[in-house]
Formats: structure tokens, sequence, C-alpha cells
């Protein structure tokens, strides 16, 4: 039970949410939810290339590096237009920028069917599925939870990067059956009618800001003992990529900006650029068969989703710099031991691992989240989207390094244990971030 404003007050020319009667459901948990269902159609074509490479390269005869371009401007979109989105979410508004964003993902996708030449996939695919999963990106998640909960935002945050991995959980096993039978195409006509379904929940149901709904934000005190920090209104902003970029500005003056962005660069490198990329291949030189370790990193997508959630439940009573190095270190351990597990049997120790693996996947993000904006303040939403393009860049560097050291050694075995190695200094780097005696509203302007 929340206390809910019933009426407002006109003072001047500001609008004041004041206390009221009681009401069952504070309007932040119907716009988490809305979010949360946003998530899961725009994660549609997250699982969608490794299904439908094979179909499109032997109906056109394009190469896998053809295709692999096309997903890497995807990948390197995905990450570079979160800070973007975040602040284009504080000029135009949460929902604008949300419904554009599913509408770009929902065109990338339908497109895709019409396409004969191997440009045209590098347009669908890359340009405009990337900016629309990157304006959907993590940063979605934590500027939904920064701008309509004081409390519970680290629950929430969890909450909606798992919505991310439902997401693909949800649609894959569709995309890959329609994929084989009647054909790819009326696969990604799926992904984009699950997509644009979500846009007209987004329109009437999220709204941009507590004040749009006359409310204070969900835990905010109501007696103005614990002042909520102010947030931004659409319209209050100037030019979106002029404030990402002097976000950045500010933001790379201050030694967290760096520990988180390399903590989470050691993350992405970990998890999409190795596991995700190369899990597979590698369980293939050892002797097992793709389909079962394909269904090994279903797994780790299952305890990705509880993991995180649980990760956000911690976050909001214990210190996140512990948190991110436990995980991390945890994380290393795993990749330390992975090379001994790999072979053509399924192992109980290879469970574990995945069960372990999954939990941790990306537990790193309500953390991380919630030192942007205790050090950040109200430009937290926009730095997390620069932590995060770092994710998305140590990936895809993760992902090339990691095929070079299969092709010049004939396994992965290095990239395993430089992987773990990368952990520890990642664990390290998070457990020394300094903690402000209290939270930023804002950077500090730039001196002379």
């Amino acid at each position: 039970m929340s206390t809910m404003p019933g009426a407002t007050e006109q003072a001047g020319n500001q609008v004041s949410p004041q206390p009221g009667p009681r009401r069952r459901l504070h309007p932040a948990w119907v716009v988490a939810a809305v979010a949360f269902l946003a998530l899961v159609g725009a994660a549609g074509f997250r699982a969608a290339p490794g299904v439908l490479m094979v179909p499109l390269r032997e109906e056109f005869g394009w190469s896998t590096t053809v295709l692999s371009a096309a997903v890497s401007i995807n990948l390197v979109l995905f990450g570079l237009t979160a800070p973007f989105a975040a602040a284009l979410m504080e000029r135009f508004g949460i929902r604008a920028v949300t419904a554009t964003a599913l509408v770009l993902i929902g065109m990338g996708s339908a497109l895709t069917v019409l396409v004969n030449q191997s440009w045209q996939i590098l347009l669908t695919w890359g340009l405009l599925i990337g900016l629309g999963t990157g304006s959907m990106a993590l940063v979605f998640a934590a500027t939904i939870a920064n701008t309509w909960f004081v409390k519970s935002r680290g629950l929430v945050i969890g909450m909606l990067t798992a919505g991310s991995a439902a997401g693909q959980l949800v649609f894959l096993p569709f995309i890959a059956m329609l994929a084989q039978d009647p054909g790819w195409r009326q696969a990604s006509l799926l992904i984009a009618a699950g997509a644009l379904a979500v846009v007209p929940l987004v329109l009437k149901f999220l709204k941009n800001s507590p004040q749009d709904a006359g409310v204070l934000p969900y835990g905010a005190d109501p007696s103005g003992a614990a002042p909520v920090p102010p947030a931004r209104h659409p319209g209050d902003s100037g030019n979106a990529a002029v404030r990402a970029l002097q976000v950045l500005r500010r933001a790379s003056r201050v030694r967290t900006f760096w520990a988180l962005a390399a903590g989470f660069a050691i993350c992405g490198a970990t998890t999409n650029g190795l596991i995700g990329t190369h899990f597979i291949p590698s369980a293939h030189d050892h002797g097992m068969p793709e389909t079962t370790a394909a269904g090994l990193l279903a797994v780790v997508g299952i305890f990705d989703i509880l993991g995180t959630i649980a990760s956000g439940w911690l976050t909001d009573r214990f210190n996140p710099r512990i948190l991110l190095a436990v995980y991390y270190q945890f994380r290393g351990i795993g990749l330390l031991v992975l090379p001994m597990l790999l072979s053509t049997e399924v192992q109980p120790s290879m469970i574990v691992f995945v069960v372990i693996y999954g939990l941790d996947w990306v537990a790193t993000v309500p953390p991380t989240a919630a030192i942007c904006r205790e050090t950040f303040g109200a430009d937290g939403s926009v730095v997390f989207g620069w932590v995060f393009a770092a994710h998305q860049l140590g990936a895809a560097a993760a992902a090339l390094a990691a095929g070079a050291i299969r092709d010049s050694t004939g396994h992965y075995t290095y990239a395993w244990l430089g992987a773990a190695a990368m952990c520890t200094v990642a664990a390290v780097v998070s457990a020394t971030i300094r903690k402000d005696s209290k939270p930023r509203e804002s950077l500090p302007a730039p001196t002379a």
C-alpha cells in the first residue's frame, strides 16, 4: 500500500503533487509493467541472427562475413545509441522515444522480408534495428527506475533487465520453428508483430514522469522530509546529442565513471563477447553437439532472469560496490574452470557452471545503475548509457580477440583464462570505488 497524492495545488507556475487518499496500486508499477512488456517486445531480434543466418545464407548465397557485419553494426549501435537515447528521453519524453524505438524495430524486421541485396540487410538488421534496440537498451530500465521510483529502484531495474532476457526466451523457440517451416520471412514478421503490438500500450500507459500523473515517485516522502531529486521534463533540455556529450565530458573527470566503464566492459566481454559468441563453437571443439551446447545456453538465460531480479533486491539492501566485486569474482572463477568442464558428455559440474553463470549473467546491472544514480544524480541515466556503451564495446573486442586466439592456437583455453583474469581486475576495481557522502543532483559544471 502506498500513500498516493490525490490532488495538486497550483503555486505560481509549479504544480506540486500533494498527499491524498491511499490507493491500491501506485502508477509507477503500471509504468514498470508496460516498460517490461516493451522490453520483451524489443528483445525479439536479439536472439534472431543465430537462427536466421543459415536460411539467409542458403537462399541468397551471402557470406557469413556479410551477415556478421550486419550483426556487428547492430551491436555497436545497440551500445552507442544508449546515452543519446537517455538524453532524448529527457528532451522528448520516455513515451515518445520508446514508441519510436519499437516502430524502428518493427520496421527493420518487417522490411527484412523484402531484401534481395546484401547492403539491404545492413540497413535493416544493422541500422534500423540497431537504433531501435539501442534506444530500448538497459538505459531504458535505469531511466524508468530513476524517474518513477525512490524506493525499490534496484528491484525495478532487475525486473526490467530480466524482461529483456525473457523476451529472447519467449521468441526464440517460435523463431526457430518458423525459420524451418514455413520460413525465415515468417519469423521476421513475428518479431515485427511482437514489437509493434506493444506500441499502443506504451502510448496509453507509459507516462513520462510522476508529475504527468499528478503523483510523487513511488516511495517518496509526502511530507517533504526526504526531498525528491528534481526530475527533468520533456522540453527542459536542449539538443539531446549535445547533452549526452556534455554529460560524458563531465563524467570523464570522475574516477567512478572510469571504474564503472572498465568493469562493465569486462562484463560485456565475458558475457555477450565470449560465452554468447564462442561457447557453442568451443563446446563443439570438445565433441559436444551444437544442439546440446545451445540448450545449455538456454538454461543460462532462464537463470539469468532469477539472478537479475535477486540482484536488484540485494542492491536495495547492500553496498552495490561489494555486490559488484562478488559478482565479478565468481564469474572469474567459473571461467577459470570452464576449460576442464567442456567434454563430449554433459557432466554434473557443467550444469553447476551453467546455473551459477546464469545467475551472474547480468546481475551486475542493478548495482552499476545504482552507483551511477548515487554518484551522478539527475545525470545518472545518461551516464549509465555511456557505461553501457563500454559494455558493448568490450563485448565486440572480446568476440574478435577470442576468434583470433582460436585461429592461432586451435583452442579457446587462453581466451577463457584471460577473461578470468580480467574478472579479477573488475572485482578489485569495483570494490575500491569510493562512496560519496551524499548523492549529487547533477554533475558539477566544468571549470575553466
